[in-house]
């Protein structure tokens, strides 16, 4: 099965995996990405001897991975709870204008809020989808009055409390 719409002319990749032509990731690119995702803070000369590369190659790729931005940053990845943020909120807001100048203006309020986890302008019933974390309910509902409330361009939200975190990641699947 071809990953790649028609209009593009793709190569073969890996077993079952095309790519575009004018991609400039190869297999260790590939493989280092998989391995950087697990764990960032896997030294170079570590990551060398995984994906079969020297340690300045993998360094040379890693530089390129960031220039290119396809490394956007690098990241821990910290409990919740150890810090006292014991729950997980996913909110659906329904605008009341679509207006450009109005949708920027509450991007960058979402943007702008530690709490919010991750912003998504979707398409569907609502316009944003957003995943809060925070302390307790009155740290969340003080955030809806700021965020909600008192903004005249919020039609309805609505709110979902998460009884479990099941499955929390970014990772990005490097095969298939």
């Amino acid at each position: 099965r071809r990953l790649c719409t028609k209009t593009l002319q793709c190569v073969p990749f890996l077993p079952g995996v095309f790519l575009p032509m004018n991609a400039s990731l190869d297999a260790y690119d590939l493989k280092l990405l998989a391995e950087l995702q697990r764990d960032a803070s896997t030294a170079q000369s570590e990551l060398g001897l995984r994906v079969n590369l020297s340690t300045a190659a993998v360094n040379r790729r890693l530089k390129r991975l960031c220039d290119e931005g396809v490394i956007e940053r690098y990241s821990a990845i910290v409990a919740p709870d150890a810090l006292g943020h014991e729950l997980s909120i996913i909110v659906e807001v329904q605008v009341e204008s679509e207006r450009i100048d109005q949708i920027d203006a509450l991007k960058r309020n979402f943007q702008a809020c530690p709490q919010v986890q991750q912003c998504y302008y979707v398409a569907g019933e609502c316009d944003f989808v957003l995943i809060f974390c925070v302390r307790n309910m009155a740290q969340y509902t003080q955030l809806t009055r700021e965020l909600f409330f008192d903004n005249p361009n919020v039609k309805r939200f609505k709110t979902l409390v998460a009884m479990n975190r099941v499955k929390v990641g970014l990772e990005v699947p490097t095969a298939g």
